[in-house]
């Protein structure tokens, strides 16, 4: 049975007391759930989170970081000091992350091996830019994207991985992917991974969601076979947004 998962990326939100705040508040709704339930605050306050946390069903993940184990990277935050404060999921391959940074498949691939080596867990971001769909290239982008950045894994490391699709023209844009887009993409996903891997472990893996989900369109969307969940960006300021959601799945 793949695991149903909802995560929110905070991105650049929430100052100190407002993460406090804002996860007292999730504390107090958080309904019973088989799903896992994720945050992803700001580096500043990752280490005061999962303290607040450690004893909730919430887990706390990182948005980014380095591939490099140590050294003259100012500004940079390596895995062994994610894991020194607790975290042990971190997101890579964000679509801002991609398009702000210069983030490409081949940096990508390494931050993958680094967090692996690491034994920490993963939610990989990938997805297709407006162009790419509108020219009838995203599934040949998500592949290519799938393949640059993982496929060089044995399939043992695939238990460490969530995959997040993000149609990029989808995120920050009040935009949706119709449930139908998004579970015609997870399910070409599904199959690329079939088609490199096994279909066992195909259909082990958590695909989420990661396009403007909102407490009303949520239960449509993760009601699709192979959407498992969803990363949730804007929604998850808000506890009341973010707990509709996780009442959804």
């Amino acid at each position: 049975m793949r695991k149903k998962i909802v995560a929110g990326n905070w991105k650049m939100n929430n100052d100190l007391a407002q993460t406090q705040t804002l996860i007292s508040d999730l504390k107090k709704s958080l309904p019973a759930t088989d799903a896992e339930v994720k945050i992803a605050p700001t580096y500043t306050n990752l280490y005061p989170a999962y303290e607040a946390l450690k004893d909730s069903a919430i887990e706390v993940v990182a948005q980014n970081m380095h591939q490099e184990e140590n050294g003259a990277y100012t500004g940079e935050i390596s895995a062994s000091m994610l894991k020194s404060v607790g975290i042990k999921t971190v997101i890579l391959g964000h679509s801002e992350r991609r398009a702000y940074f210069g983030e490409d498949d081949a940096l990508l691939a390494k931050k993958v091996d680094t967090a692996i080596k690491h034994e920490m867990d993963i939610i990989f971001c990938f997805g297709e830019e407006l162009e790419d769909r509108k020219s009838d290239n995203h599934f040949k982008l998500v592949e290519s994207q799938l393949k640059n950045a993982l496929f060089h894994l044995e399939a043992a490391a695939w238990k460490r991985i969530v995959l997040a699709y993000e149609p990029v023209w989808a995120i920050g844009t009040g935009e949706t992917a119709s449930p139908e887009q998004a579970q015609e993409m997870h399910e070409f996903i599904r199959k690329t991974l079939a088609d490199k891997y096994s279909q066992d472990l195909a259909d082990s893996i958590s695909i989420l969601y990661g396009g403007s989900v909102k407490p009303a369109n949520a239960e449509e969307i993760f009601s699709k076979p192979d959407v498992d969940g969803g990363l949730i960006g804007g929604a998850a300021l808000k506890a009341e947004d973010f707990i509709g959601i996780v009442k959804a799945i």
